[in-house]
């Protein structure tokens, strides 16, 4: 069933974001002049083509520009996001209900024209279906009954996508619909270790001692959880690409935390289970991983065999670049790889010509190749939606000259 933007729009119509604009307000976030002319001639190159532009950077194909998005695009930055909250209070309501889930999936794509649009969900969404709920304080996060020992393990299971996250394949599917043959349908998945940090020490931490305490003291128990959870959210990751995600993203974000031996011991193989089942599968489907502060670990994530690695804004783009094509060399991997990011978030608090600046310089050192612009972190909540706004339009109008 398709479900047009008037549709969505109609069922939730009791929230004033989605009025129609009078012209002076967000709609002068959204497409210039050049922005269209932009838009009309990638679609005029892309006509003849199978995938997004967004996902033939992300395979390494040339293209006729660099795509961009930014991740956390979908949310709080957002005024439509934050009027629809008085209406779907909570985040589970938001990503579980598949009209509102769509929503906010599309909100930054109409207004900003990102390459590409991202399901709104979390990466605890699957987690239910292995057995361990969890719920969502809005000041204070997940929370959830911690896993101490080897009767805790005993209650998971392996996950039924279908029964666990129906919404999720209906979202995806809507999204498709809606967002054209143009624009990428982004699906994504949170990684093993970064689950357990979350099942281990029953909610959010700064310092993941528990999880690492585990590790150090009762390995076989910690591998067991990130074995079970590997198996699940491999399938998970299935699920959305046969749902309509042409792209999978792995977040590992905590796994910045880990020093090099212990990466390659609790983390990197299970990304690599999850990545394998992916290729297995669906070879055509690109994946990215991103693991916030990873400047130490950037050849071993590049080993992993993912296709793009995304890099924070801690490492300089083309340092990065060398870096990855020397991982994935060192793991007898074929091509230099693809890369993602990285500008910081906090950039986009500054002025206009700073915003240029930074976006431009990121994109010359990444070169014209394998290169989708980026955050190298989430957009911060505090973000101007102008400023969003004349980042994408950089990136868009952005040439190389080679």
């Amino acid at each position: 069933m398709k479900w047009s933007t008037a549709v969505v729009f109609g069922l939730l119509s009791a929230c004033d974001a989605f009025a129609p604009s009078n012209g002076n307000s967000r709609s002068q976030f959204r497409m210039s002049a050049v922005d269209e002319a932009v838009t009309k001639d990638s679609k005029s190159d892309d006509a003849g083509t199978k995938d997004p532009l967004l996902i033939r950077a992300a395979k390494g194909e040339k293209t006729e520009r660099t795509p961009v998005w930014m991740m956390r695009q979908a949310g709080r930055h957002i005024k439509e996001y934050r009027d629809l909250c008085k209406k779907y209070p909570t985040f589970r309501q938001r990503s579980e209900i598949p009209e509102v889930a769509v929503e906010v999936s599309l909100q930054p794509w109409r207004n900003y024209k990102t390459d590409g649009c991202i399901l709104f969900s979390d990466i605890l969404t699957p987690l239910p279906g292995v057995g361990c709920e969890f719920t969502i304080d809005e000041k204070l996060g997940p929370i959830m009954e911690p896993i101490k020992n080897w009767d805790d393990v005993k209650k998971m299971h392996p996950i039924d996508p279908s029964t666990a996250a129906p919404f999720v394949a209906e979202t995806l599917k809507i999204l498709r619909d809606e967002v054209g043959p143009e624009t990428a349908v982004l699906g994504f998945v949170g990684c093993p270790y970064t689950l357990a940090t979350y099942m281990i020490e029953g909610k959010t931490s700064k310092e993941y001692l528990e999880i690492k305490k585990m590790a150090f003291n009762e390995p076989k128990l910690l591998h067991a959880i990130l074995q079970n959870l590997a198996d699940s959210i491999g399938d998970y990751a299935l699920y959305q690409v046969e749902n309509g995600a042409q792209l999978i993203q792995i977040f590992d974000s905590w796994a910045g935390h880990l020093s090099p031996r212990d990466y390659e011991e609790f983390a990197a193989p299970y990304q690599k289970q999850i990545l394998d089942k992916v290729k297995k599968h669906h070879p055509e489907v690109p994946t990215v991983i991103y693991i916030k502060h990873s400047g130490a670990l950037i050849e071993r994530m590049a080993g992993t065999g993912v296709d793009v690695v995304s890099l924070d804004w801690t490492v300089d783009m083309a340092e990065g670049r060398e870096r990855i094509a020397n991982g994935r060399k060192a793991a007898g991997l074929k091509g230099p790889g693809g890369v993602q990011g990285n500008l910081d978030p906090g950039v986009l608090l500054a002025n206009h010509d700073t915003i240029k600046e930074r976006a431009e310089e990121i994109l010359k050192k990444a070169g014209s190749t394998g290169h989708v612009m980026n955050l190298g972190h989430g957009i911060e909540a505090c973000t101007p939606e102008e400023n969003a706004h004349h980042f994408i339009e950089t990136v868009r109008n952005f040439r190389h000259k080679d």
